[in-house]
């Protein structure tokens, strides 16, 4: 094996343990610190004393904060448990780094794009749908982010990375005016390099290319000067929120999102990051499954605003939103591809948008809803909404990793299958592989495609998209992708629950309390 790809190996390997590495040194220290107080008691009880007071205090700011229940449960307990050290941790992995200051920045900039958007595209605001439920959908989103509904937009579903690669190389070689990339990770191989070929090649024909990818998610794949040589190749380029090598919360708010625009003609969406493993041109944790969706037609103008709006966040450059949006003759003339509604998640406002979506798809289910997720690291409230549906007599069905990535979450997310079962929840594991794909599909009308996990960090922390459809064809392509897979899948049952060790239990008991450190 080349040096270079030995190396490459190693490190992706260790991104993984680098959150679990910091928490064990903090741990270490507080048990060293708390022997030496034994030692020193008398001495030192003052020191303890405020330190507990410090934590009572950081706790009671805690449960003030509109945070997931579940999510400020487990930070109380790591907090009071070490109160030496819980609030380092809190503030590294679990605080909101945003200033208020530039959180009402951000919610700013993305209220100014998407008001020009409905300003400069048709009037969507008066769609009726058949549906109780996708018309409370769309009016959540609309009063809680001013989502768009939009009609006259083709819909493409591609159930593996390995479809929509093809599919996004032929509409990057067709960009005439601009091409937006923004992802969590990119790495250099084939995927990257055939796409950054054709980027190179646009930028000298004078397309405009801009290009977003989160430091932290390629921290290990990209050098730290990646920027730079972009722009040499006349392509504009930022590293989201450049990770500094101190105990900081630059971990936190990540931009997790994937979205691919070109022309204001197609956008791409979904589960599936710039990486070769994403299209199974290199193996990693066994076939790799996970998806995108491409939109043709007016909702890309939404997909543009979140761009424009992310690049305006970071650059402080402001851009003519105007000078994006689909001429009249790119746009879609098909009128009857259902509803879409294109959302964003963030932490820079109250709501959380991506967890009350997929609350309310399944709260509303009449017959079905099929989820595919690489993770269960969720609160109460999903659980709740989970079992009370499958009891209502919906047919409620989990796709999960038959090879997890982290095994730490994976275990995690093993510790909800015994309540889920005996409520009614189906649970597969995918044998052949790990699941990447963030889908939500239900009674055959309605359908979520994009990047927002089942876990505490995509839930609160991140910057998050995804695609709401209603009715569009892409909603049937899910549900029959999802079908053909479980075919693939062991489904796990409640005689494999029992089977759990006690040593095993007790672990996973433990692992539900630092569930948000995971």
């Amino acid at each position: 094996m080349p040096k270079e790809t030995e190396n490459k190996k190693y490190f992706r390997i260790s991104a993984t343990y680098i959150r679990s590495s910091i928490l064990a040194l903090l741990f270490l220290l507080q048990i060293a610190v708390f022997i030496l107080l034994i030692d020193y008691g008398a001495k030192y009880f003052w020191l303890y004393t405020a330190l507990e007071m410090l934590s009572a205090v950081v706790t009671v700011a805690l449960i003030a904060r509109n945070d997931n229940p579940a999510y400020k449960v487990a930070w109380i307990v790591v907090i009071m448990a070490l109160p030496i050290f819980g609030i380092c941790i809190y503030i590294v992995f679990g605080a909101n780094s945003l200033k208020k200051a530039d959180m009402m920045r951000l919610s700013r900039i993305e209220r100014k794009y998407v008001d020009a958007v409905k300003k400069n595209m048709p009037d969507t605001s008066e769609i009726i749908f058949d549906s109780g439920n996708a018309l409370s959908q769309a009016k959540y989103l609309q009063n809680t982010i001013s989502a768009i509904t939009f009609g006259k937009t083709e819909t493409k579903y591609y159930p593996l990375g390995d479809d929509a690669f093809p599919a996004m190389l032929d509409a990057l070689r067709s960009a005439e005016k601009f091409i937006f990339l923004e992802y969590f990770i990119i790495e250099r191989g084939i995927m990257w390099n055939s796409i950054l070929e054709i980027l190179t090649q646009k930028a000298k024909e004078g397309v405009d290319v801009r290009v977003i990818y989160d430091d932290v998610g390629s921290m290990l794949t990209l050098p730290h000067s990646y920027p730079s040589k972009l722009r040499a190749l006349g392509i504009k380029c930022i590293a989201f929120r450049r990770f500094v090598p101190i105990l900081s919360s630059s971990f936190n708010n990540r931009d997790h999102r994937k979205i691919c625009i070109v022309d204001g003609k197609i956008a791409f969406t979904g589960g599936i990051n710039l990486a070769d493993e994403y299209i199974n041109v290199r193996e990693r944790f066994g076939h790799w499954l996970d998806c995108a969706v491409s939109v043709r037609g007016d909702a890309v103008a939404s997909f543009t605003a979140m761009f424009l709006s992310m690049w305006e966040y970071r650059t402080w450059k402001e851009s003519n939103i105007l000078d994006f949006l689909p001429q009249k003759d790119a746009l879609c003339e098909t009128e009857d591809d259902g509803y879409l509604i294109p959302y964003y998640d963030s932490p820079c406002d109250e709501n959380q948008t991506g967890e009350d979506v997929y609350l309310n798809m399944i709260s509303h289910a009449q017959n079905y809803v099929y989820i595919c997720t690489p993770y269960l690291a969720v609160g109460y409230q999903m659980i709740s909404a989970l079992t009370r549906a499958a009891k209502s007599g919906v047919d409620v069905r989990i796709m999960m990793p038959g090879i997890p990535d982290k095994p730490l979450v994976h275990s995690l997310s093993r510790s909800y299958y015994e309540t889920l079962i005996k409520a009614g929840v189906k649970i597969y594991e995918y044998t052949p592989g790990f699941v990447h794909a963030k889908t939500f599909v239900c009674d055959d009308s309605l359908a979520v495609c994009g990047t927002i996990n089942l876990d505490f960090r995509s839930l609160c922390l991140h910057h998050e998209c995804a695609l709401w459809m209603y009715k569009s064809s892409a909603v049937y392509e899910i549900r029959d992708a999802f079908l053909a897979n479980i075919g693939k899948c062991k489904e796990i049952d409640r005689e494999w629950c029992k089977k759990t060790s006690p040593l095993t239990r007790i672990a996973r008991v433990v692992l539900r309390l630092f569930s948000p450190l995971i």
